[in-house]
Parts: structure tokens; C-alpha cells; sequence
């Protein structure tokens, strides 16, 4: 299991948009389980919506896609000097809302990785039950690559 103190070491996210509280367990290379706990105090559910709060897909995406990260940092080698950033979606379904008291279960998987590109399948669960599934492509960059510069 790693704590939050730990997750923090790794992935660049800060409040309010990290959004993966734990990892349950994980195989460097091959996959990880991680929780968010959805609660009634999260920010974005002031506007979406007010008066039926459901979680929007696309954070609980990016909560798949961050675990996805922990992954990767845990998978590559010299990950201090490496930035991950989500490069494609594909095949993403959306089940079922996810709201307060919720408590996502964040997979994801390795299917491929081709030079600077990994491929992985993630999913979220409530409950046991699937509520977002996709694919995710996600780039490696040099720290230093990014926004040009080097």
C-alpha cells in the first residue's frame, strides 16, 4: 500500500485536482489498484450540479489516468527526471454517475509501450460494479521537454 505522503513524491497534482487518496497494490509493469474517496466536500461539486451532485466523467478519468501515472513512475527507469502527460482516449464508456459517499476503485493496466508511448486499459469501480472503462495512451517526456524547452 502506498500512502498519500508517497503519492505526492510522484505525481505533480496537487488540491484540488489530485484525486487518488490510496494505492492498494501494484506490479511495476503490469498493473495497479488505487482509491478515491468521493465526498460530499469536493469542490467541483458546487457547480455539477447543485442539486444532484454527480462526479464529471472527465475527473474520474483523470483519476484513472493519475493512478495510470503512479504506475508509469513505478515502471520506468529514472522517473524523477521523466513528466507524464495523458495523450489520448479511446473507447471510453461511462456506466454510471458516481456521487458523494462513492468510493472508486482505480485500475489500470499495461498493454503496450512503444518508445515514448504506453498504452494502458483502466477502469473505475463502485461497489465492484464498473462505472468508466477506457483506453488511455499516455506520453513520457523528459522533464526538460516540456513546452519546448530543453
Amino acid at each position: 500500500m502506498i500512502s498519500i505522503e508517497k503519492i505526492l513524491q510522484f505525481l505533480p497534482h496537487r488540491y484540488p485536482f489530485l484525486l487518488v487518496d490510496r494505492v492498494l497494490s501494484m506490479e511495476p509493469g503490469k498493473t495497479i489498484a488505487a482509491l478515491k474517496n468521493v465526498t460530499f466536500n469536493e469542490p467541483f461539486f458546487q457547480g455539477h450540479f447543485p442539486e444532484i451532485r454527480i462526479m464529471p466523467g472527465v475527473l474520474i478519468v483523470e483519476a484513472i489516468a493519475q493512478a495510470g501515472g503512479i504506475l508509469i513512475y513505478h515502471s520506468i527507469p529514472n522517473p524523477e527526471s521523466k513528466f507524464v502527460l495523458l495523450a489520448k482516449l479511446d473507447n471510453t464508456r461511462f456506466h454510471k454517475p458516481v456521487v458523494p459517499g462513492d468510493q472508486l476503485r482505480l485500475e489500470a493496466d499495461f498493454i503496450k509501450l512503444k518508445s515514448r508511448f504506453l498504452q494502458l486499459h483502466g477502469r473505475a469501480l463502485v461497489e465492484g460494479e464498473v462505472v468508466v472503462e477506457g483506453d488511455m495512451l499516455a506520453s513520457i517526456l523528459e522533464k526538460g521537454e516540456i513546452f519546448g524547452r530543453t
